[in-house]
Parts: C-alpha cells; sequence; structure tokens
C-alpha cells in the first residue's frame, strides 16, 4: 500500500517507489491489482474486505482447478487434497500475497488452453506473469504446447502476445524509466536471504549464497527441462525434440499437424504445464512461504499423473503439508519439501513414459490416413 500512495501520486519511476518493507518488485499488473484494493480497502486500512476480496479470489481459483482437474480426467479421490492446505489459506486469507492473483492467472489459463482458447489463454498467462515474475517457469512447456497444438505460425503469434501484453501493462513505468522497471520487476540477480528460505536450509549458509550453488541449481533446471522436452513434452510430434524445433523454421505446415494437435489433450496440457512449474520449484534458489500458492494445487495431480498409490499419495501431500507449515524452516522440513518436489518430478517422468501412445486419439493407421488427406487436399 506504501508503494501504491506513491503510484497514486503520480510516480513511475521503479527506482523511486519504496516502502517499509523494500522497493517495488514486482510488474505492472500488480500495480494495477493493488491500486484497485488500494482505492477499494480506503487505503489499505479496511483489512476485513480485502480478507472478503481475497476470499473471493481464493474460491474463483479453487473453481478453475476443479475445471482443469475435471478435464483432466483426474479421479475423484484426488479431489479432497485441493481444500485441506492450512498453509494455503494463510497465504490468500491472511496474507493477502500477490500469488494469489498470479496461481488463479495461472489456472485460468490452463482452463482455457484444455479448450483450445490459445489466444485468450495466453493473455491470462501473460496477466499472470505481469502480476509476478514466478509464471516464467511453465513459458518453455507453454511454447512447445503452443508449436505442437497450432503450428509455427500460430505459435510465434503466442510468442508476440506474451511480449506485446508485458509492454503495454508496463508502457508508463517504460516510458518514464526503462532500465528501471526491467531491472526491478524482472530482477534476475536478487540476493536471497538465508533465513526466509523454505527449501535449502539444510545446506550450509555459505553454500546457500555461493556463486557455484546458483550455477548449480540453474544447471539442474536448464537439463531437467531438456529432458522433459526431448523425452515427454514432444510426444504429440512423434518427433526428437530437435526435429521439433526445425519446425519453426519450415516454410510450409508439417502434413500431419492435425493429427499433431489432436494428441494435444486436456490431460496433457495441464501435465506439461504443472511439470515446468515444479521443475522450476525444485531447482530455485530460494522459496518463501507464498511459493505454497505454486505447489498446492500441482501436487495432488503430479502425485496421481505419476502413478502412485493413493495412499502415498495422501502421505506425500501430508508430509509436505507439515513442512510448508513449520516456521521458521528448519534442515528437517526444508529436506522434505526439497525431496517432496523431488519425488513429483521424477515421479511424473517415470509415471508418464509411453505418454504419446497413451493420449493419442487415433492410432498410427489413423495418423497415415490424415496425412494422406492433406496430401490430397494439397494436389
Amino acid at each position: 500500500m506504501q508503494h501504491i500512495s506513491l503510484y497514486t501520486k503520480g510516480e513511475r519511476d521503479y527506482a523511486k517507489i519504496t516502502g517499509s518493507t523494500g522497493p517495488l518488485v514486482y510488474p505492472g499488473a500488480h500495480v494495477y491489482i493493488y491500486r484497485l484494493l488500494y482505492a477499494a480497502t480506503n487505503e489499505g486500512k479496511d483489512v476485513r474486505l480485502a480478507q472478503w476480496i481475497f476470499m473471493g479470489v481464493y474460491l474463483g481459483t479453487l473453481g478453475l482447478v476443479l475445471g482443469c482437474y475435471r478435464a483432466a480426467k483426474t479421479p475423484p479421490y484426488i479431489l479432497p487434497l485441493l481444500i485441506l492446505s492450512k498453509r494455503l489459506h494463510s497465504i490468500f486469507l491472511l496474507r493477502l500475497f500477490n500469488d494469489c492473483f498470479a496461481i488463479s492467472f495461472l489456472y485460468l489459463a490452463i482452463y482455457l488452453y484444455q479448450r483450445n482458447q490459445w489466444h485468450l489463454g495466453t493473455l491470462f498467462y501473460t496477466t499472470g506473469l505481469n502480476v509476478k515474475m514466478s509464471l516464467l517457469l511453465p513459458l518453455p512447456a507453454i511454447g512447445v504446447l503452443a508449436l505442437q497444438a497450432l503450428g509455427a505460425r500460430e505459435a510465434i503469434t503466442v510468442g508476440m502476445i506474451v511480449g506485446q501484453v508485458s509492454i503495454a501493462y508496463g508502457y508508463p513505468f517504460l516510458h518514464k524509466n526503462t532500465p528501471s522497471y526491467f531491472g526491478r520487476a524482472f530482477e534476475f540477480s536478487r540476493q536471497f536471504l538465508y533465513k526466509w528460505t523454505v527449501n535449502w536450509r539444510f545446506v550450509p549458509e555459505s553454500t546457500f549464497l555461493s556463486k557455484p550453488f546458483a550455477l548449480t541449481l540453474l544447471a539442474l533446471h536448464i537439463s531437467l527441462l531438456m529432458l522433459f522436452l526431448s523425452t515427454r513434452w514432444n510426444a504429440p510430434s512423434r518427433r526428437p525434440f530437435p526435429k521439433l524445433l526445425k519446425l519453426i523454421f519450415a516454410p510450409r505446415e508439417p502434413l500431419d499437424q492435425d493429427a499433431m494437435a489432436r494428441r494435444i489433450t486436456p490431460r496433457f496440457i495441464m501435465t506439461t504445464i504443472l511439470t515446468a512449474t515444479i521443475i522450476g520449484m525444485l531447482c530455485a534458489r530460494s522459496l518463501h512461504y507464498q511459493f505454497y500458492a505454486y505447489v498446492a494445487w500441482t501436487t495432488p495431480y503430479l502425485l496421481w499423473r505419476a502413478g502412485l498409490h493413493p495412499v502415498l499419495i495422501y502421505a506425500v501431500w501430508g508430509v509436505q503439508e507439515w513442512a510448508w507449515n513449520v516456521y521458521p524452516s528448519t534442515p528437517a522440513s526444508s529436506a522434505v519439501v526439497v525431496g517432496c518436489l523431488g519425488v513429483q518430478v521424477f515421479g511424473v517422468w517415470l509415471g508418464t513414459k509411453g505418454e504419446g501412445e497413451q493420449t493419442a486419439v487415433e492410432n498410427e493407421r489413423g495418423v497415415e490416413a490424415a496425412v494422406e488427406d492433406r496430401m490430397h487436399e494439397k494436389a
């Protein structure tokens, strides 16, 4: 609210928007949302009304999550886990974090992608990205999905939507001081404090603050993305990942584009986007408690996609929930946080082996027929 107070007085230089909690470090859409909250809650003084608003955001997001789970044909025994998290309730109703809006827009995007609304979904995804840059994590997954579902030309359009909408949200601040806006709103060199970390408390502070540790996590992040890109996320194309990338520069749409698009099922979309998000959580330099907003509704789904027995799904979820409710974090709780994230990442990689064959709408004979039809059309 201190930041928004300066904004309402006309300040547009991010370098000058500061408060007792530090400088403004979130993109433009965050500012606009909290500007509305500033007006609705008497400059932030009516906290009770703010909590009612966030309760509405929580229930609306929960509805979207349930819709996404339903589209992915998730079994009913998974669904109770979506409403039981004490930490998630705290993030929404007590802490009033902007992560609540970011995750709402992410699930709205997933919901629309599952219904083949790629342009509209990307508009809302980009809005979430401009609330908090944490939503950069699923961007590689969205890109590879769009390439296979839409073809190269439309996939490039999706990318342009991300760029253009981001510029539109940041325009008033970019116009005033471009380096200041990008340097604060999308800061990659931020120094994290050991005392607030939820995930790496079990390593020494000197290691946590070291550059080699940061580079190791970055290398692990890239390696895991490449592993999934080359063995799981490229399954609908039935091409090795390098050949899939070549489609971007192909002069014509591939003959099997329609068949490829039909293999992009609602389940595949949700699995791919949530896996990319949880890979980012596993490899994050530091997670704070509000980051559980990105984990809480992701974990039940990914544990199910990992093929775990229902008892194990509930057990892993329960242990993870315990770890995120330990304050301050301890070496034991942080080790559990990292361990549960690791179970999800490697579990879903093992559990989705053969994803292309399992999710294909048509068999190989049908694909050949589709290709022949396209060839006749072009002839």
